[in-house]
């Protein structure tokens, strides 16, 4: 891995201006985390894994869904350029199901795993009265799951899918995303008013 989590921040902030979309990259970046100390695996490499995972998507944010253009395979080329490892570029090109990537490492499975639940954690974590992920409980955003009003950008389907890649049940897979970012709340912009 030739970028270290500064590196790949600094890359992050020079390609994303949206401050939503950052926060998101650093809340897959926590549950990342959380998940590597979990798995006994390279902690730093996921949580760049994870905070890269969508740094291109404001540029190149694919509507098209292509394979091979615009997000993300168009980061992944400017990261393999850069010499990051393939496991990170495999891992980040196989969190969106149209790139038709197999997810064959931990790693993978895990980015994929925690991608679209950090966005759910997050929407859930706004419309409380607190505004805080504090005191936000893992059975409301299983609630908030089941509402398919709510939050609809959120693919449920992918969340389920990836607890059951990553060999965990749906509740605890939950339960950890939510224990990892109230770790993370104030850095998140989670932390309530």
């Amino acid at each position: 891995m030739s970028l270290d989590r500064t590196a790949a921040w600094d890359l992050v902030c020079e390609w994303t201006q949206s401050e939503s979309l950052r926060k998101h990259m650093l809340a897959v970046e926590t549950a990342m985390r959380a998940y590597a100390r979990q798995f006994g695996a390279d902690e730093e490499a996921w949580a760049v894994a994870g905070l890269l995972h969508d740094f291109d998507y404001e540029r190149f944010p694919n509507d098209a869904h292509s394979a091979t253009e615009e997000h993300p395979s168009h980061g992944v080329r400017h990261l393999r350029d850069a010499g990051v490892s393939e496991e990170i570029c495999s891992a980040i090109m196989g969190h969106a199901e149209y790139t038709h990537t197999p997810r064959e490492t931990q790693m993978a499975k895990t980015l994929f795993a925690v991608d679209e639940l950090c966005g759910l954690v997050t929407a859930a974590t706004y419309v409380r009265p607190s505004k805080s992920i504090l005191d936000l409980e893992p059975a409301s955003v299983r609630k908030k799951m089941k509402d398919k009003g709510f939050a609809r950008g959120v693919s449920r389907e992918d969340i389920t899918r990836g607890a059951e890649e990553l060999g965990v049940e749906l509740d605890t897979h939950i339960a950890c995303v939510v224990e990892a970012l109230k770790g993370n709340a104030a850095a998140l912009g989670l932390a309530g008013a």
